[in-house]
């Protein structure tokens, strides 16, 4: 009986499996040398850093600005306020004087001890009210004795004697009246002028 023909089997030479492996390994593992980043890179985004470091400083500096102008607007709101409130304080102590004017002069127009009981309410009631627009900063000049002086006094008659310095107050015929150191109201009052001396006769023409 005849045996079955084989299949001719393919011989495949060493050297050219070899050569075809070498190829494809030097072709996979050969590797391309990767390029250095430009200079001009760099100096963009260093130039890209230095432009938002100076737009930072500039808004620090803008807001800086801005709040020191709130801060100034605030205490300039503060200080109009406060002054607007004692401009109505002002007003109103102004239109009080001519009331303690009114007691000071009754209680000086009735010195019979039958008005003691009188002026003793009278007094009270003064205080009262004195002591009311005190606390709000209101002082009465006090000119008797003292040196005539055109800020706080307003001579309306020269009394002359030698008994006190020339130029000084005499007799006060009104009460003046400061308001935190702003005059409301000057003095009225005579000031003394030494006989044959004009000294004071310029101050109390005013």
């Amino acid at each position: 009986m005849a045996e079955p023909k084989r299949e001719e089997e393919k011989v495949i030479p060493i050297d050219t499996y070899r050569g075809d492996s070498e190829e494809a390994s030097q072709g996979t593992s050969t590797e391309q040398p990767q390029a250095d980043p430009p200079a001009g890179g760099e100096a963009s985004l260093a130039a890209e850093l230095q432009k938002l470091r100076a737009e930072k400083e500039e808004l620090m500096q803008t807001m800086i600005r801005r709040q020191a102008d709130f801060e100034n607007f605030r205490k300039r709101t503060e200080r109009d306020r406060h002054e607007e409130g004692r401009r109505g304080v002002e007003r109103l102590i102004l239109d009080l004087i001519p009331v303690i004017d009114a007691f000071d002069r009754a209680i000086q127009g009735h010195d019979s001890p039958a008005y003691d009981e009188y002026r003793k309410g009278v007094t009270l009631i003064r205080k009262q009210l004195w002591d009311s627009i005190a606390r709000h900063g209101v002082q009465r000049i006090d000119a008797a004795g003292k040196i005539f002086d055109p800020h706080l006094h307003q001579a309306i008659e020269r009394v002359e004697t030698e008994e006190v310095p020339d130029g000084s107050v005499v007799t006060v015929f009104q009460d003046g009246y400061l308001f935190h150191g702003k005059v409301l109201r000057p003095a009225i009052v005579g000031v003394a002028v030494h006989p044959g001396e004009g000294g004071s006769s310029a101050a109390t023409e005013n």
